[in-house]
């Protein structure tokens, strides 16, 4: 039961974590992005482990941590507030061709992050070309011409 429940006080922590720093995609995390998931991941296994480090616990900590993601997913369905606290919503960060700093601040986003998306996904090369960039839910940048 310890090991249940560490496994869920884990994973809360961790979503609160990732939910208060920012989305990023996979497709978009840096060098320093990586090196920092990977030692989160070695102190997130010393601290789900703890001195047991027999085949049985590490399969109940990996079925607790599929079990609390399915049950959370569950509430995000069921109630849309809270889908909206636990995952962000999608964000404008560039209007008219014109960035909204204090929201791209916010999210840990720069005008290079944002004129990137556009050259990737319509071949756009300047802010002046762009109606909207919104910051999706997954991290990615949408990019809505002119």
């Amino acid at each position: 039961m310890e090991a249940i429940l560490r496994a869920a006080s884990v994973y809360g922590f961790l979503l609160l974590i990732f939910r208060v720093f920012g989305k990023r995609s996979l497709a978009q995390i840096t060098t320093f992005d990586f090196v920092l998931l990977l030692i989160v991941a070695e102190t997130t296994q010393q601290a789900l482990l703890s001195d047991d480090f027999s085949v049985t616990n590490s399969m109940i900590l990996v079925a607790t941590l599929f079990v609390v993601d399915a049950g959370l997913s569950q509430l995000k369905a069921r109630w849309p507030w809270f889908d909206r606290a636990a995952e962000n919503v999608p964000l404008i960060v560039v209007k008219d061709g014109k960035p909204l700093f204090d929201r791209m601040r916010k999210c840990g986003i720069d005008i290079e992050d944002v004129l990137t998306a556009a050259r990737e996904r319509q071949g756009l090369d300047r802010l002046e070309q762009i109606k909207y960039a919104v910051l999706e839910k997954n991290g990615g940048i949408s990019i809505v011409p002119r």
